[in-house]
């Protein structure tokens, strides 16, 4: 078995398939059959997200990491999100949080990151572009995939390769998430 699925956890995927179901929600597309890739999960703009989210990973059997704000960490819960594949990030600390993503990479030949270019369940007037210089600097593919709550639906869309042109890439990205509608579609960044 792949390091990018975890063992068989009925519990885990009933819960998974269970949230999913009480909230109408379904998936869509499948995960590309590949070692690493990163995930970009938009847009994030509900902690109801963060629900969905975790029952799409138990449901799938995802091994996925991601990056969190280190509030989430704290006791009662802190354990409980680490198991769930969570990484404490400290947003008042200057450290290079992409060569450590990529240095991740590096060291692990099957790894899976999700993450949400907004950094944030507010308004932005832009992405943040950690998860494009991550790609870049571990040679790996971005897989787009949408919160779609208009029609309850989590969608793996296309896996994309970044060419280095990061407006032209960037530009086709957010044209791919252009008609899926966020929980607050006043939130949701589009582009220029």
């Amino acid at each position: 078995m792949s390091a990018n699925y975890l063992p068989a956890n009925p519990m885990a995927e009933w819960l998974g398939r269970t949230v999913l179901r009480l909230m109408g929600w379904r998936i869509e597309g499948e995960l590309p059959n590949l070692d690493r890739f990163i995930v970009i999960g938009a847009h994030h703009t509900s902690n109801w997200d963060f629900v969905i989210f975790i029952a799409f990973k138990f449901v799938l059997r995802l091994n996925a990491r991601w990056f969190g704000k280190h509030t989430l960490f704290r006791w009662p819960f802190g354990g409980l999100m680490r198991l769930w594949g969570g990484i404490a990030i400290r947003r008042d600390r200057q450290v290079n949080r992409v060569e450590q993503a990529v240095q991740a990479f590096r060291e692990h030949p099957e790894f899976i990151l999700v993450l949400s270019p907004e950094g944030t369940r507010k308004k932005v007037e832009r992405w943040k572009m950690g998860f494009y210089h991550i790609a870049r600097g571990a040679g790996v593919p971005l897989v787009l995939a949408a919160l779609d709550y208009r029609n309850k639906r989590v969608y793996i869309g296309p896996t994309f390769w970044p060419t280095g042109d990061e407006a032209a890439d960037l530009r086709e990205i957010l044209a791919f998430y252009r008609p899926f509608i966020p929980k607050k579609p006043e939130y949701a960044f589009y582009g220029d």
